[in-house]
């Protein structure tokens, strides 16, 4: 008997939005998701709008995020949605995924996690008196080759980590007027919508996750310069951080929007006693390994390349040679967190609720770090809300 698709449903990503598309085509790629339901604007009639460009039914396009659980859950289980793909700007993250596990559903979430860390906290105490699944979407890590870097760390091939360098520079930023009419720059400047941070947030976010996941490791403290670079925003646009390990490891941390003609250009080096690794997000099927006393070597992303680990090569959808890249990754994503639903006690490429306050303590030091000229802060440790 074949089993039937996961059944999502989306807060947001009504016209306009471009994440809200990327999550759909992810969502569908291994056709393993069918999206039946969804709020995708606050406006009504444009998410009515959208609901009809999708071919979902009028009946499961619902006026509000909270309309959409009280109603989702009253419908037999076999046909109401089973996890809420969250897709809005940031002040909504915490607050929809917490309506949704309250009502029963998995959430999948677009990153930060939260507006603040103690609301991530909130959300960690959620998740766990729940049982029900939680995934944020950072996309790099569920790269093959980013995997394959992990691996390699954890595997020793590079002996201690000595020094990590994540560096993430666009340039969409880069004057006043790329901001000035864009819906998508608006929210990301405004401390309503996007929170304390702007830049560090949005990209330093991924920076941060991509620099622990890699490495094995965890920021234990940091100093940071955050900046506003283009005059009249309220939030920074450009900033960088030294980074120190628990393992004694240091690092640096580059993240801007005003790096005139750049695209994507997110990077990573990690060097250890015995070797380094580097891999860009723009040339993301190749991973340079440089180890003492050898020639350089370039590992290359393929369903058919023996040399990988057997994991990494499930998450390559093409032989050697065939470039995978934004969207495959994304799909890697939502294909392993379906399984995760279908198959309990399954793993997930998705990052966790522990990665969600990660992430999110790391920006309040950030924060709290500029704000005192760059002193020396110390990470929030990890631990669960209380309410105190």
């Amino acid at each position: 008997m074949a089993q039937t698709k996961v059944r999502m449903a989306m807060v947001g990503g009504g016209e306009g939005a471009f994440i809200g598309a990327i999550h759909r085509i992810a969502a569908r790629l291994d056709n393993q998701i069918e999206l039946v339901a969804g709020c995708f604007s606050s406006k009504v009639e444009r998410s009515k709008a959208m609901a009809a460009q999708l071919g979902i039914s009028a009946a499961r396009c619902y006026d509000s995020y909270q309309q959409l659980f009280a109603a989702e859950a009253q419908l037999p289980p076999q046909q109401r949605i089973e996890f809420v793909a969250i897709v809005t700007p940031n002040h909504l993250h915490f607050p929809v995924a917490k309506a949704a596990l309250q009502a029963g559903f998995h959430v999948l979430s677009d990153k930060p996690a939260t507006l603040s860390l103690a609301e991530a906290q909130q959300l960690q105490a959620l998740v766990q008196q729940s049982g029900l699944r939680y995934g944020l979407t950072h996309t790099y890590a569920a790269y093959p080759m980013v995997q394959q870097a992990r691996l390699l760390v954890q595997q020793g091939r590079l002996g201690t980590v000595r020094r990590v360098a994540v560096s993430y520079p666009q340039g969409w930023l880069a004057d006043k007027a790329d901001s000035d009419g864009s819906a998508q720059a608006q929210w990301r400047l405004d401390p309503a919508r996007a929170g304390s941070s702007g830049c560090f947030a949005d990209i330093g976010s991924h920076a941060f996750q991509l620099a622990e996941f890699i490495s094995d490791l965890q920021v234990t403290e940091l100093c940071a310069d955050l900046a506003t670079v283009v005059e009249g925003r309220l939030l920074d646009d450009d900033g960088s951080a030294l980074l120190r390990f628990n393992n004694g490891a240091r690092g640096t941390l580059l993240a801007s929007q005003v790096c005139a003609g750049m695209g994507n250009a997110l990077q990573i080096s990690v060097y250890g006693e015995l070797g380094s690794l580097s891999w860009q997000q723009e040339q993301p099927n190749q991973l340079s390994l440089q180890l003492r006393d050898q020639p350089q070597q370039i590992w290359q992303a393929g369903s058919d390349n023996a040399y990988l680990a057997e994991q990494v090569r499930t998450w390559c959808r093409t032989p050697a040679g065939h470039p995978e890249g934004y969207l495959e990754a994304f799909a890697n994503i939502y294909r392993d967190f379906a399984l995760a639903l279908r198959q309990p006690g399954a793993g997930s490429l998705a990052a966790g609720i522990t990665e969600a306050v990660r992430g999110m303590a790391f920006l309040q030091a950030a924060v709290e770090s500029s704000k005192q000229n760059a002193a020396w802060v110390a990470i929030a440790e990890q631990h669960t809300f209380t309410g105190q």
